[in-house]
């Protein structure tokens, strides 16, 4: 008689089987690795193909300004409006891939693979279903969303159209945000690096393509990002099944228990909400700009795309750290987080202070690549300099937030996320303006940094503390 022993068995020697024939990693090497190899290489071998499919995103949303931007100012600010729109898509990607990454890489490093494999199917049969209700309603109410999101008159033309396509894609964007994270939790970002980078290359051929061959206008821009996002998506599909640790199928698929809800919500509900406070965010800014015309949100939305360098060279130092967390958390092995998380965080405090350096030496010319206004350049040109050096400031808050995210400590995870995207900028857009015009508007997110930064000192004693006390209980 066999017995459930003898099948675990046999279940992991054909894994380790198909794993070489595939020539990628078993589960058990995988294990090995992010618990036993050394720290600062690791998290560095981790962290470079998030940073660099981070950048080439990034690169992407700047070449698509810079197109959209030849189309005229109030084109360019439609750009800035379609930011919450593509939060409200985030959100339910980041959710579900956070949620879902969290929980699968401590059940790898518990060693309890099966339950992460229907996480990961369960979570894009979600993610894909949600996504579809967001296209669906989205669209049937564009123009509040636009006007709500700050849009003027002579901009609201352009937001409808842009971001009504945009929306279409909505299922397919969710669900490649899931499982790029999925794979990056499992230790495999290269693969995620792959399908990520393959889909921002060919937006960047394809977008000028359909705005000025095909004459297409800024409708251009938005279909080539749905068709990209859906090659990304498929992609990603591919290399779940070829490199990934935890392969989709029916089999795996669960109909969602209140257990798997918990599990997601702990790492889902931090990113959730700092999505959705990114959009409030941007709605409040460009509110605030809005009474100094089409030139302010123009500008503020060019200044959003080129801090996006910094902030995705932290975002990905901090991905890189994510599933040495998870793995390390789950095998209870905390003095590798603690030491993991120095290190984060001094490695992302270097390399955004000298992207900052950049970006204020050279502001004007920057500003000036995507809109030459200048009246856009004027107004950018400032907000951007501040904003260059206390961008850096976040590095810390942000590697604190994945740390408490990716142990399960979702309250303060979610307060600390929410402070630079909400809960702070709300009450400091609001003031500012009042009393300093528009230079409140533009001091407003560098105010936000530091104040965020502020909060997340004492959130980071009190979560090492916690770990360093696990570790001796032990």
């Amino acid at each position: 008689m066999r017995s459930d022993a003898d099948d675990t068995d046999v279940t992991a020697r054909t894994d380790a089987a198909e794993a070489h024939h595939r020539g990628r990693q078993t589960p058990e090497e995988k294990f090995r690795q992010m618990t036993e190899e050394p720290i600062r290489p690791l998290i560095l071998s981790l962290a470079t193909p998030s940073i660099l499919s981070n950048l080439v995103t990034s690169i992407y949303n700047l070449s698509d300004t810079f197109f959209v931007s030849s189309l005229g100012t109030s084109a360019s600010g439609a750009i800035g409006i379609s930011f919450v729109a593509m939060t409200a898509i985030q959100a339910i990607g980041f959710y579900f891939g956070q949620g879902t990454g969290n929980a699968i890489s401590r059940h790898l490093g518990a060693r309890e693979r099966d339950e992460a494999c229907v996480l990961a199917t369960t979570g894009l049969a979600c993610t894909l279903t949600l996504g579809l209700v967001v296209a669906v309603l989205g669209n049937v109410f564009i123009d509040p969303i636009c006007l709500l999101a700050g849009s003027t008159p002579t901009i609201l033309p352009y937001a409808r159209r842009f971001v009504g396509i945009i929306l279409m894609g909505a299922p397919f964007m969710c669900s490649s945000l899931m499982l790029n994270m999925q794979l990056r939790f499992e230790g495999e970002a290269f693969y995620s690096m792959a399908a990520i980078m393959t889909g921002a290359v060919l937006n960047m051929a394809l977008t000028p393509f359909l705005i000025y061959v095909c004459g297409m206008g800024i409708a251009g821009s938005a279909t080539s990002t749905v068709i990209c996002e859906f090659i990304s998506f498929c992609l990603l599909v591919f290399q779940m099944q070829r490199a990934g640790i935890t392969p989709l199928g029916l089999r795996w698929l669960r109909r969602p228990t209140r257990e798997m809800a918990l599990k997601i919500n702990n790492g889902g509900v931090p990113s959730f909400v700092r999505q959705i406070m990114l959009g409030v965010a941007t709605t409040l800014l460009n509110d605030a700009a809005r009474p100094f015309g089409d030139a302010a949100i123009a500008g503020l939305a060019i200044v959003q795309r080129i801090c996006g360098f910094g902030n995705y060279v932290q975002i990905g130092i901090g991905q890189g750290f994510q599933p040495l967390v998870g793995y390390n958390y789950g095998a209870r092995r905390f003095g590798r987080i603690r030491e993991g998380y120095a290190f984060a965080v001094r490695a992302a405090l270097v390399a955004v202070f000298s992207v900052g350096v950049f970006t204020c030496a050279f502001a004007p010319q920057l500003v000036a690549f995507f809109n030459d206004d200048p009246e856009v350049v004027r107004i950018a040109t400032l907000t951007l300099r501040v904003e260059s050096f206390t961008m850096s400031i976040t590095g810390m808050a942000m590697i604190t937030n994945f740390l408490l995210q990716t142990t399960g400590r979702m309250w303060r995870a979610t307060i600390l996320g929410a402070c630079r995207l909400g809960l702070v900028i709300g009450p400091v857009v609001t003031v500012l303006p009042h009393f300093m015009g528009l230079l409140g508007v533009q001091l407003a997110q560098p105010l936000t940094d530091v104040i965020t930064g502020l909060v997340a000192l004492p959130m980071a004693a009190s979560i090492l503390g916690e770990l360093g006390r696990e570790e001796r209980a032990a």
